[in-house]
């Protein structure tokens, strides 16, 4: 026999766990792919001094990475397990843009070569912020799941949708590459904090 206040405090800890959890994957995926999705034609121009009306042909490999991954990938999530393959997703996505954003500090990368180190980065970082959505769709009962899947989002999009661009907005107008690093060495370890969260309570 389990009392009853014993058996509500263990259900108050597993909704504990599972909100952390949704909540930190969705924010920490949303400030990644906004951040630099969202101004990358802003990096592309002051950094790179790419033409305006160039910019849409760097663009499309980016959006092709980003179209790929979950098909490539996706299989995975169910053939060598979904906590795995979230934490693995997440903890390369940002060890890959840590190490992007050193070499672009560095001045060792083109427009043209930066755009095919995102286009790897993103191919990998849609597939971890796919498994996000999955993962708070899938841990809430049938009977909440929609509105569990509103909250999260609107969370996750106000936090990393709305912030990320308006901080590297403010980074890439300083001009400073220094500056800038700094923001994509924020945005790596939010996503090795994904991945260590998942680790822990996935």
């Amino acid at each position: 026999y389990t009392p009853w206040h014993e058996i509500w405090n263990a259900i108050a800890y597993e909704h504990r766990q599972r909100s952390v959890l949704g909540f930190v994957l969705m924010l920490t995926q949303a400030f990644f792919y906004n951040a630099i999705f969202f101004t990358y034609a802003l990096v592309l121009m002051r950094f790179y001094n790419v033409p305006e009306q160039n910019v849409g042909a760097y663009l499309l490999p980016f959006a092709i990475g980003n179209v790929l991954g979950p098909i490539v990938l996706g299989h995975l999530f169910d053939t060598v397990g979904r906590k795995k393959m979230i934490a693995i997703t997440y903890a390369l996505a940002g060890l890959l843009l840590a190490m992007t954003g050193w070499l672009f500090y560095a001045g060792l990368l083109t427009a043209q070569t930066q755009t095919v180190a995102w286009s790897i980065i993103f191919f990998i970082a849609s597939a971890a912020a796919s498994s996000a959505y999955l993962t708070v769709s899938e841990i809430f009962p049938l009977e909440i799941r929609a509105l569990a899947i509103a909250i999260f989002y609107a969370i996750g999009t106000l936090a990393g949708g709305v912030g990320a661009p308006i901080l590297f907005g403010w980074l890439i107008g300083t001009g400073s590459s220094a500056a800038l690093f700094a923001g994509y060495l924020a945005g790596a370890s939010l996503m090795i904090v994904g991945a260590l969260t998942e680790v822990l309570i996935g």
